[in-house]
């Protein structure tokens, strides 16, 4: 009997006590059981180390790395990403949750389609975890050159195969370093990101984050342009537009809402 892959989650945690827990039993509901959580807390200052100690003495899947210090998102990602054992490598943040089919339905997507990068929908909920506010759709296919002109991927429902790739690390910016992968991952598979049209996992919208302003995003969208991929000031700028009419027409045309 042939055993199913490992696929490595990462999952950065900082001060998220009243929704870690959801999280990983959204992941214990997956139909696909071979799976671990590779969970690296960012020196939280509540009681979300405990919450995940305790959750890890009860199931050997779960790998809790703690940091005395705090480090950023970017750090702990890749930190999380180094202690991967798994030959496919999805991301859960500490907030958010995943439909109980999403790593089988997306792992067979990516075999029939021969896929090393692939994603899928996913639905806007409020902070209580209550209410759909608003769909997210998969773009069918997604080439490296789209992705370069906005990032398409939710970093919640992207997977990609490492045995393939490898392990594919976030450059060390303040924001967009999930974009900064999934662009990555495209450029190393040599081929489109395949989109999964089917709503299987559910971010949550939260007071006061600064991804919820896209206007003090501007900055870090630029730095994207001019340090990660090393445009010119003049280069940038002409993306950063781009951005923007991708931003502002295009992608409304992926949004529904509920």
């Amino acid at each position: 009997m042939e055993i199913a892959p490992l696929i490595s989650v990462i999952t950065p945690l900082y001060n998220a006590e009243h929704f870690i827990e959801d999280t990983i039993r959204s992941l214990q509901k997956q139909t696909h059981k071979n799976w671990e959580v590779c969970i690296v807390d960012d020196a939280s200052t509540d009681t979300s180390n405990a919450i995940v100690t305790r959750l890890a003495a009860e199931d050997s899947r779960i790998r809790l790395h703690t940091e005395t210090e705090n480090r950023g998102a970017a750090y702990c990602r890749n930190k999380s990403t180094e202690m991967a054992n798994g030959g496919f490598i999805a991301f859960l943040d500490a907030d958010d949750l995943w439909h109980p089919e999403k790593l089988e339905k997306q792992l067979t997507f990516m075999m029939k389609k021969k896929s090393a990068v692939s994603y899928t929908n996913y639905l806007h909920m409020d902070e209580t975890g209550t209410s759909f506010l608003k769909r997210v759709k998969a773009l069918p296919v997604l080439s490296y050159r789209k992705q370069r002109t906005n990032n398409y991927i939710g970093n919640l429902t992207g997977m990609y195969n490492a045995e393939k790739l490898g392990k594919i690390l976030a450059p060390n910016l303040r924001k967009r370093q999930d974009w900064a992968v999934w662009l990555t991952a495209i450029e190393r598979s040599g081929a489109p990101a395949m989109g999964l049209q089917e709503d299987l996992a559910y971010y949550r919208l939260r007071s006061g984050s600064i991804s919820e302003n896209k206007w003090k995003l501007i900055p870090y969208n630029y730095q994207f342009y001019r340090s990660f991929l090393g445009f010119s000031t003049l280069k940038s700028t002409a993306y950063l537009l781009r951005f923007f009419w991708e931003y502002f027409i295009e992608r409304p045309r992926q949004f529904e809402r509920l």
